[in-house]
């Protein structure tokens, strides 16, 4: 139970760390008394209370969705050890809503203590909002704000949050609308750092999925536009989830010690931050899908896309990818029916077309970050 006199002091930890003492002081155009109640305010849109014995009963209401999205962690044991004798910071890239949910049932699933999840502020509106903030215990984030104060105030929070609970990051900054795996952002991982907690590590985490639930609104739209209300992509991922079937694979990375680097240092920070992206990248598990969908080509007979999924198997295993099929055969078979099923293929005969090419794109660019780079993080598979 993470409890509202943990928060309290939590924000009398905040309000004295040297970051936000020095803000309270006031300075040009901003007396003491208006700086207290900037921060205040930003203390209490940041208060968040965990339920975890009524989070676990949201998978029932979601039922519809889940049942048919089956969770396949890998290397469980990874968290297991790192939660028995460190503080943990979990670290994932971030493909859809589904992720606050798969990825803390396959901890909980598996006997590992809840973390607290960052999220985008977008998701603290209407009931949603009511149940991350007094049940899940998100963290609301503005992730676009540049008010001085505000920073202050969220990294002060978030390095006390460190003090007290394991913490789970998408670091990306929101969802990918194009697929690629996106530079991570770096004011919360500084943040942590500047915890200065001896036994916090990160433990980097993958998840992907064969079908994506809102993979249709994404690629359409390609890019982040505009921030759209959370019950207006909730009634979106409903409607997609008509006929919806899937597995998501969780995969942990090895722990990655931050004990030892310098929070003042800006070559650490960035130094951390591309070990992490890689150990991700790395873990991200390579589907059927994602391999059909870089390979096929206009009106492509199938043993010349069984081919083309051969040489790029290739590539990736020289990137050491974790791979999830071992032939392009096998990708192929695997592919095509929940390809076909979802509009996004048609088959005829032996000839492979694509439908929705946006969508194949979408799917094609999340192998982009193991083509284009090489990664130097360890294994996580």
């Amino acid at each position: 139970m993470y409890s509202a006199d943990v928060e309290n002091d939590i924000s009398e930890a905040v309000l004295s760390r040297q970051e936000v003492a020095r803000y309270l002081r006031g300075g040009p155009g901003v007396t003491p008394d208006q700086a207290h109640e900037r921060i205040s305010a930003y203390l209490g849109e940041l208060r968040t209370t965990q339920r975890y014995s009524v989070y676990r009963t949201l998978k029932h209401p979601l039922y519809p969705i889940l049942r048919k999205l089956a969770r396949h962690p890998e290397h469980i044991e990874i968290p297991q050890a790192a939660t028995a004798t460190n503080r943990v910071i979990y670290a994932s890239n971030h493909k859809s809503h589904m992720d606050y949910l798969v990825e803390l049932l396959v901890l909980d699933e598996n006997g590992i203590r809840p973390p607290v999840i960052a999220a985008g502020i977008n998701l603290f509106k209407g009931a949603m909002g009511l149940v991350n903030r007094h049940v899940t215990g998100a963290i609301p984030i503005r992730r676009d704000s540049r008010d001085p104060a505000y920073l202050a105030t969220l990294r002060a929070y978030v390095a006390e949050i460190v003090h007290r609970h394991d913490l789970f990051l998408y670091l990306e900054g929101g969802r990918s609308y194009s697929g690629e795996f996106k530079p991570l952002k770096t004011g919360l991982l500084q943040a942590v750092m500047h915890a200065r907690h001896p036994d916090a590590v990160i433990v980097p985490v993958a998840i992907a999925y064969d079908l994506v639930l809102e993979d249709q609104a994404l690629a359409r739209q390609g890019v982040k536009r505009a921030q759209r209300s959370f019950s207006s992509e909730v009634a979106e991922m409903v409607r997609y989830s008509v006929g919806y079937e899937s597995r998501a694979f969780v995969t942990f990375g090895e722990p990655i010690p931050i004990s030892t680097v310098d929070p003042e240092s800006r070559r650490g920070l960035v130094t951390l931050t591309h070990q992490t992206r890689d150990a991700i990248g790395s873990a991200y598990k390579v589907l059927p899908t994602a391999l059909v969908a870089a390979c096929l080509r206009p009106s492509t007979r199938r043993r010349e896309l069984e081919d083309r999924i051969d040489d790029l198997l290739v590539t990736l295993r020289l990137r050491e990818a974790n791979l999830g099929v071992q032939s392009g055969r096998e990708a192929v078979d695997q592919a095509t029916r929940p390809l076909v099923a979802r509009g996004i293929i048609a088959v005829q005969g032996d000839r492979y077309r694509p439908r929705e090419r946006q969508v194949l794109r979408y799917y094609g660019r999340t192998l982009t970050h193991l083509l284009r780079e090489r990664t130097g993080a360890r294994r996580a598979h």
